[in-house]
């Protein structure tokens, strides 16, 4: 799997006697503080990008005189290309860094939003090739799973990567902004806007970025590491859940405003605005739920996180009143999704060996991208079949409710079998070391 002869906690997660010392622990911390922000930022940016189209999905879908199917296709492009682009870009960061991938992703992402924000816009062949494009965006997730984890202990890997997944709140930027900036300024503000963060970004990360000292670097080809992650068994089993935490978050940021304005007859801009308030819940419980999987084990986080979900879709698919009861079911299951989708990757970070975070990191994000990718296309052409969302909105109910008892069963006994916390004692039996958080 391209170790290289480390062993299983990868260098990363050793001294070196020699050098240790309270001022080079405090040099080190900074410099972890820092390279994790550093992500995080870049994280954001490269979601709000990513995350453009889906405000204006119903003016688009007023001007271009789209169906609802039409409309939903065009909010998940984005979402399936930077879901499956996450596979190769995991597997290109675990062999040349996040020092390299980061600058590289966020730049060519410059390309579909100038695209769309100065002639895409104005044709439905031209917004779902902008959207394809635009899709480079999403990957940026698969680089910064391994980065953050190289710089990080085995028990402070939760919350780290539970911080910088905090970065899917790009999508709140997009909400809050999009449409008031095309409202204000024209339909390409927005566009050059992010154009322009973005290349800021990527010239900062080009000049401070620094890959983890004694990062574990394979040397076997990439389709051959991709071969040895689908054969981990952790591969497969955070796919399934990411696919339901992830992907239900991911979901419903790109839908939740068409639902709101469909549903309850709100307006455009209060229904963004709604959604950023789901999406910024759920930026908030991402890092929560790492520290807690960091305190009590993963699967407990991962168990709780899905029952909350499958009774929210339960209690919305009866069509309550917005306020209070829908808006309780819906704050409830955004703060569920982001404490799933923090968990996910603790187990990813605790289980996968440390060479292959990236390629593990690349398929699992996949599959959580694309789990976002099918429930709006659903939505649509369930509502456009029968002009009710109950039933979508039941089958995420059962989806959670089968991801529950998965966790309970197969991933609890192989998290327990192959170096998950040991229960009751707060330690990590890979390391040895006291379950504590930064």
């Amino acid at each position: 799997m391209g170790r290289t002869g480390q062993d299983p906690q990868g260098p990363q997660d050793r001294q070196d006697p020699r050098t240790a010392g309270p001022g080079r622990d405090a040099r080190t911390g900074g410099r972890r503080g820092v390279m994790l922000a550093l992500a995080t930022i870049g994280f954001a940016i490269n979601f709000w990008a990513w995350a453009l189209l889906s405000p204006l999905g119903p003016r688009f879908k007023d001007i271009l005189e789209l169906s609802s199917f039409q409309q939903s296709l065009l909010v998940a492009v984005p979402v399936v290309v930077g879901s499956l682009g996450r596979i190769p870009v995991g597997a290109l960061t675990d062999r040349f860094g996040g020092r390299v991938m980061f600058p590289l992703v966020s730049a060519a992402t410059v390309v579909p939003v100038l695209y769309l924000g100065l002639s895409g816009h104005s044709t439905f062949a031209g917004l779902l090739a902008g959207g394809f494009f635009l899709g480079v965006g999403g990957t940026a997730f698969a680089i910064g799973v391994p980065f953050v984890s190289a710089w990080f202990p085995p028990e402070r890997r939760g919350l780290a990567i539970g911080v910088f997944g905090a970065g899917m709140g790009g999508t709140a930027i997009s909400a809050l902004t999009t449409v008031q900036l095309v409202d204000a300024n024209g339909i390409a503000t927005p566009f050059l806007i992010t154009a322009a963060v973005l290349v800021v970004y990527a010239l900062v990360a080009l000049l401070l970025l620094r890959d983890a000292p004694g990062r574990s670097v394979p040397t076997e080809p990439l389709a051959r590491r991709l071969g040895a992650a689908a054969r981990l068994g952790i591969t497969w089993q955070a796919s399934a859940l990411y696919a339901v935490a992830f992907g239900g978050y991911v979901a419903f940021s790109v839908y939740l405003p068409t639902y709101l304005k469909t549903e309850y007859g709100l307006t455009q801009t209060d229904a963004a605005n709604r959604m950023a308030g789901f999406v910024l819940l759920a930026v908030a419980m991402r890092p929560v739920g790492g520290w807690l999987s960091d305190r009590m084990g993963p699967v407990r986080v991962l168990a709780a996180s899905l029952a909350v979900v499958a009774a929210g879709a339960v209690v919305q698919a009866f069509d309550p009143p917005l306020m209070p009861l829908g808006t309780l079911a819906f704050l409830a299951m955004a703060a569920a999704l982001g404490a799933g989708s923090g968990a996910t990757f603790a187990l990813v970070a605790l289980l996968a060996p440390a060479g292959a975070v990236g390629s593990v990191t690349g398929v699992v994000g996949a599959a959580g991208g694309l789990g976002g990718f099918l429930p709006p296309l659903v939505m649509g052409s369930l509502y456009g079949a029968y002009e009710s969302y109950t039933i979508g909105l039941l089958l995420l109910a059962i989806v959670a409710s089968a991801a529950l008892g998965y966790t309970l069963t197969g991933v609890r006994h192989a998290a327990a079998g192959r170096g998950g916390r040991s229960p009751g004692t707060g330690r990590h039996p890979r390391s040895g070391t006291a379950g504590t958080t930064a």
